[in-house]
């Protein structure tokens, strides 16, 4: 239950003996006070009849406008509690005073739209899945951002986890994104620091294995027969052609151009699909060995080099279709190279960013600063890249335990 009373401060009194007249909000033991910007004397005010006493000249005028406020106040407690929304001391004095609520959903949606332009299409739909995910939990629409507390988190996290069977990093990912909405709309000081409710409860995170070959399994790989003149020839070297070129991504391979490769100084230059950074980088001679493979007579500059999905002047022109495109190459690639790691028994399955880490790995061990490492890897921090570090650390741990001890 709420408690509305109006009070006379009497423990303000300024210099002209005037006292400032507040409405108290009392809700869940938790006090907050609104001023009503009217002073009295305190022989004009009767506390026990709420009421400005006939001895102040406009006494009729201000008991209106005080009941006025007290209605206005009673009504905003019964629409927020009609909506199933929280009524705290500091809500209702904030509806009170007519500062705005933000809607949690409104601004999510909203927020989505407009990053969409900024993120790649696969990124933005995942923001969009998880705020709907967060929707079909919630049930409506109508939350505002103060509605999201630490326990509206605790109990979304038990429902992905019991309902949904969501691992702790799926929904670590889906507090990011609710997170990051969180953050967007303190950048436009919508909210308060007080309303972030993400250093109040958190999930365990999952320790997450970075797969990759070692070198025995990467010469195994290499030397693994496939037929010729097939897309699965094709997946593979290009998966090589990964490892040796600083282990850039699927989608920046599928769509290497001749026009990127400068074979005189065999140097790759291209702006990276997923950072939209000019990336340039110096291959090594066996990738440079597989993209002569591929060479033709009648070669223009801006033929695609690996000839594995339908990459076309419509992929480079249409967001969604070039989506669909990069998704479809992705399961293809990854079915035939998950073919190749069981004919190599792998312990893992095989997929193509393995090749990525595979650099990385291989990179680190043959000596090459990690600065170095993660300029090649275009990776926006050395933080990122200080895993593999680690990696190649517990390798040493554990060779000196399986050898020396």
């Amino acid at each position: 239950m709420s408690s509305i009373k109006v009070v006379l401060r009497n423990n303000k009194i300024d210099k002209a003996g005037l006292a400032p007249l507040y409405l108290r909000v009392i809700k869940n033991r938790k006090t907050k006070f609104i001023s009503l910007s009217v002073k009295l004397q305190p022989n004009e005010w009767d506390e026990d009849k709420q009421k400005v006493k006939k001895n102040h000249k406009s006494s009729t005028r201000l008991n209106a406008y005080i009941s006025r406020k007290i209605a206005d106040a009673e009504g905003e407690i019964a629409d927020l509690e009609r909506r199933n929304q929280s009524t705290s001391a500091r809500r209702i004095k904030e509806a009170i005073k007519g500062k705005p609520l933000i809607n949690f959903f409104e601004f999510a949606y909203d927020r989505c739209e407009k990053l969409k332009d900024t993120v790649t299409l696969s990124t933005y739909r995942s923001y969009k899945n998880n705020i709907e995910k967060f929707e079909r939990f919630v049930g409506h629409r109508e939350i505002m951002f103060d509605d999201i507390t630490a326990t509206t988190l605790k109990d979304y996290a038990s429902h992905c986890s019991s309902k949904l069977g969501n691992n702790n990093t799926t929904i670590n990912y889906a507090f990011r994104i609710l997170n990051l909405m969180f953050r967007e709309a303190k950048k436009e000081d919508l909210i308060s620091n007080e309303l972030v409710p993400f250093t109040k409860f958190k999930v365990k995170k999952n320790k997450t294995t970075k797969r990759y070959l070692n070198e025995e399994q990467f010469e195994a790989f290499i030397n693994l027969e496939v037929p010729q003149q097939h897309k699965a020839q094709v997946i593979k070297d290009m998966f090589i052609f990964s490892v040796f070129s600083g282990g850039l991504r699927f989608g920046d391979v599928i769509e290497l151009q001749w026009k990127h490769y400068d074979s005189k100084n065999h140097r790759i230059t291209k702006t990276i699909r997923k950072t939209k950074r000019q990336h340039s980088i110096r291959i090594g001679q066996k990738a440079v060995d597989i993209l002569e493979k591929y060479r033709t007579q009648d070669q223009k500059q801006n033929d695609i080099i690996f000839p594995f999905a339908k990459v076309d002047e419509l992929y480079f022109k249409d967001r969604e279709h070039r989506s669909l495109i990069t998704n479809r190459a992705i399961s293809l690639s990854n079915m035939y190279l998950s073919r190749m790691g069981e004919e190599l028994e792998l312990p893992f399955n095989l997929s193509f960013h393995i090749s990525r880490h595979t650099f990385a790995t291989r990179a680190l061990n043959n000596g090459m600063r990690i600065e170095h490492v993660s300029k090649l890897m275009d990776h926006s921090d050395i933080g990122i890249t200080q895993v593999y570090a680690k990696i190649i650390s517990s390798e040493l741990d554990n060779a000196v335990d399986k050898y020396i001890n």
